[in-house]
């Protein structure tokens, strides 16, 4: 899956690498029918919503999450909770990173027992940090199911993990990088994949 400390998907270097080939996956427009269509699939399956909450993956996938749950309650009358969640201490490479790692805020204000939770993050991977979310919700309680949203499928999984609910799948050489621009973040809208200037690709 994607990682958050992945080759190619991390936030902080957006201003600090040169690319080139930029190509534009998503406009603003798109991401915006995107999200209102992930709200329809979320509670689609059930008669009764009630049971259903999202959590947003730590950075990106909090502000995906926060949307969708925005349009479930403007747009479909439906009030669905919503957590935040850090997967950084059940990541399997987390004791063999030398940095110190930078720990974000997890924060899931009901119970997870019997709940039908939809896992939300904005590029999909080698699988790993989903494989590492699904651990960590299960310290905090019992799911009766998990599904995962996600706005980029890229490929190149390390573990049988897929997607339940996909904007967008984009075969991916591994040198790309997918950046999720978020306007809360970035102060715009859009999904590019990208080729760094210093990778194998470009030597």
């Amino acid at each position: 899956m994607k990682g958050k400390t992945s080759p190619g998907n991390h936030p902080s270097k957006a201003q600090n690498t040169a690319y080139v080939n930029q190509a534009l996956l998503l406009s603003a427009d798109d991401m915006n029918r995107t999200l209102r269509r992930f709200a329809h699939q979320f509670i689609e399956p059930y008669e009764n919503h009630t049971n259903l909450a999202i959590i947003g993956m730590q950075t990106r996938g909090v502000y995906i999450a926060r949307r969708i749950r925005d349009i479930l309650a403007s747009e479909l009358s439906a009030e669905v909770p919503l957590g935040v969640l850090d997967v950084t201490f059940y990541r399997d490479d987390f004791r063999t990173k030398m940095k110190m790692p930078e720990v974000k805020v997890t924060e899931i204000p009901f119970d997870l027992d019997q709940k039908d939770i939809v896992l939300v993050d904005d590029v999909l991977y080698t699988g790993r940090t989903v494989r590492a979310a699904m651990e960590a919700l299960m310290s905090f309680g019992r799911p009766r199911s998990i599904k995962f949203c996600c706005m980029v499928d890229r490929g190149h999984r390390e573990l049988p993990v897929s997607a339940d609910y996909v904007g967008l799948q984009v075969p991916t050489h591994k040198s790309e990088e997918i950046r999720v621009h978020l306007h809360e973040l970035d102060g715009n809208d859009g999904i590019y994949v990208v080729q760094p200037d210093d990778s194998p690709a470009n030597t």
